[in-house]
């Protein structure tokens, strides 16, 4: 059990956080499997070469981790003061997310389960 009061043990917690801007997208409607393919194509690349390989990416998943992107550079440039020109992409991952369960309707009275699957998609950018 750490000892201190609770806002000491808070400041000591909040030190050993990482300093590096991300942004997190929660509840993706787009399933881990799905989303990794597009994730792979990014990672470890500059922000201009990753912008503009999701701008002409065919999937679904491309789009919104376009936009997903687009914030985390935004929080790199507004909240840590850092140039766009410098930035990289150090860590993107995808880590599941709660399923909707959906019923299908099948002959003789059955029922198929349909599963909707969510994500959650996390990326953090670096300076080179």
């Amino acid at each position: 059990m750490a000892k201190g009061h609770r806002s000491q043990i808070k400041r000591e917690r909040n030190a050993n956080k990482d300093k590096r801007p991300s942004a997190k997208l929660s509840y993706a409607r787009v399933s881990v499997q799905k989303a990794c393919f597009v994730l792979d194509a990014i990672r470890g690349k500059d922000v201009t070469t990753a912008l503009a390989v999701l701008e002409y990416n065919p999937r679904y998943a491309s789009g919104v981790i376009k936009k997903l992107l687009q914030s985390a550079i935004a929080n790199a440039e507004n909240n840590n003061g850092m140039n766009p020109e410098n930035l990289y992409i150090a860590e993107c991952y995808v880590n599941k997310g709660p399923t909707m369960k959906r019923i299908r309707p099948r002959a003789q009275g059955r029922a198929y389960r349909i599963e909707k699957r969510m994500s959650h998609i996390t990326i953090v950018l670096d300076e080179k």
